[in-house]
C-alpha cells in the first residue's frame, strides 16, 4: 500500500491529528475526535469513521456499541495539513455518546453553557446503562 499521502498529514508529539466529522447531507458538525495512522488507514479502507481513543488507547470504530457508525462519504485535509474533515453520513441520526445528535448541542448565553438541541435518545437506551 501507498502511503505517501499519511506522511503530508502533520501528525502531534503523540502521532495523533484531530479529525471533525461532518454531516455529508445538512453540514452540521457533529464531533471531533483523534486519530492516528492507523485509524486513517482504517477508516479509509472500511469506509467508516475509525478513531484513536486516547481514554481507552485503542482504535474505536465509531457505533461499535450504540450502532449509530459514521458511513465515510469523503475525506479532507486542512491547508496546514493539521487537520481532518470526515464528510460522513450519520447512521440513526445521533453523533454524541449523550443521545444528542451531535456533540455541540450547548451554547454559551452569558456566562452559562446552555443545552440547546435535544436528546433523541437516552444513553441508558442506547448502551443499557446509565454511567457511560
Amino acid at each position: 500500500m501507498n502511503t505517501s499521502w499519511l506522511d503530508e498529514v502533520k501528525w502531534d508529539a503523540s502521532g495523533l491529528v484531530p479529525a471533525i466529522a461532518q454531516e455529508a447531507k445538512t453540514g452540521k458538525l457533529l464531533m471531533q475526535a483523534w486519530m492516528n495512522r492507523a485509524a486513517l488507514v482504517a477508516t479509509v479502507a472500511e469506509g467508516r469513521a475509525v478513531y484513536w481513543s486516547r481514554s481507552r488507547g485503542k482504535l474505536w470504530r465509531k457505533g461499535e456499541e450504540s450502532g449509530h457508525v459514521q458511513q465515510l462519504r469523503e475525506i479532507r485535509l486542512d491547508c496546514d495539513n493539521d487537520v481532518i474533515l470526515l464528510l460522513v453520513e450519520q447512521i440513526g441520526g445521533i453523533a454524541c455518546h449523550t443521545g444528542h445528535e451531535r456533540c455541540f448541542y450547548r451554547r454559551l448565553v452569558g456566562e452559562r453553557w446552555i443545552e440547546v438541541e435535544p436528546v433523541i435518545k437516552s444513553e441508558k437506551d442506547i448502551y443499557g446503562k446509565s454511567d457511560v
